[in-house]
């Protein structure tokens, strides 16, 4: 006999830390934990608010880079999002949600991309305005 079925950590009949199994076979979590969870992440999105308005009206960082501070504070307001309102976490169960999200980040960027290219094109290829004005006389 070997040494593992007399291991009481490892065979306790009962879902817990030590033990592997699947997606979905967690036990229930109460509704304490939802509320805690959702008014974090909206005490985090509120931060992060009230944060963006007060660094774009105040001289708390060099003017120049305000964008740049206020993109960072946008991402992060994003990640709250992910991961405190739609749950999106790097767990075994969730990795459609994430593949969802990594396509769906394709496909706004290939559009906006793709916009700006045809935009860019047009404008390179396009006549000036003040020569067709001179046509339409």
């Amino acid at each position: 006999m070997s040494e593992l079925e007399f291991d009481p950590h490892r065979y306790t009949g009962a879902l817990d830390d030590r033990e592997d199994h699947a997606p979905g076979d967690e036990p229930a979590e109460d509704a304490g934990h939802w509320i805690t969870n959702s008014n974090l992440g909206l005490g985090f999105s509120v931060i992060l608010t009230v944060g963006a308005f007060v660094l774009a009206n105040t001289n708390l960082i060099y003017g120049p880079s305000i964008p740049i501070a206020l993109l960072v504070l946008a991402i992060a307001q994003m990640g709250v999002h992910l991961v405190f309102f739609l749950h999106i976490t790097t767990g075994p169960d969730n990795t459609n949600n994430v593949l969802a999200l990594a396509f769906g980040i394709l496909v706004v960027f290939l559009i906006v991309a793709g916009s700006v290219w045809i935009m860019n094109h047009l404008d390179n290829n396009m006549m000036p305005m003040d020569e067709l004005m001179r046509m339409q006389r």
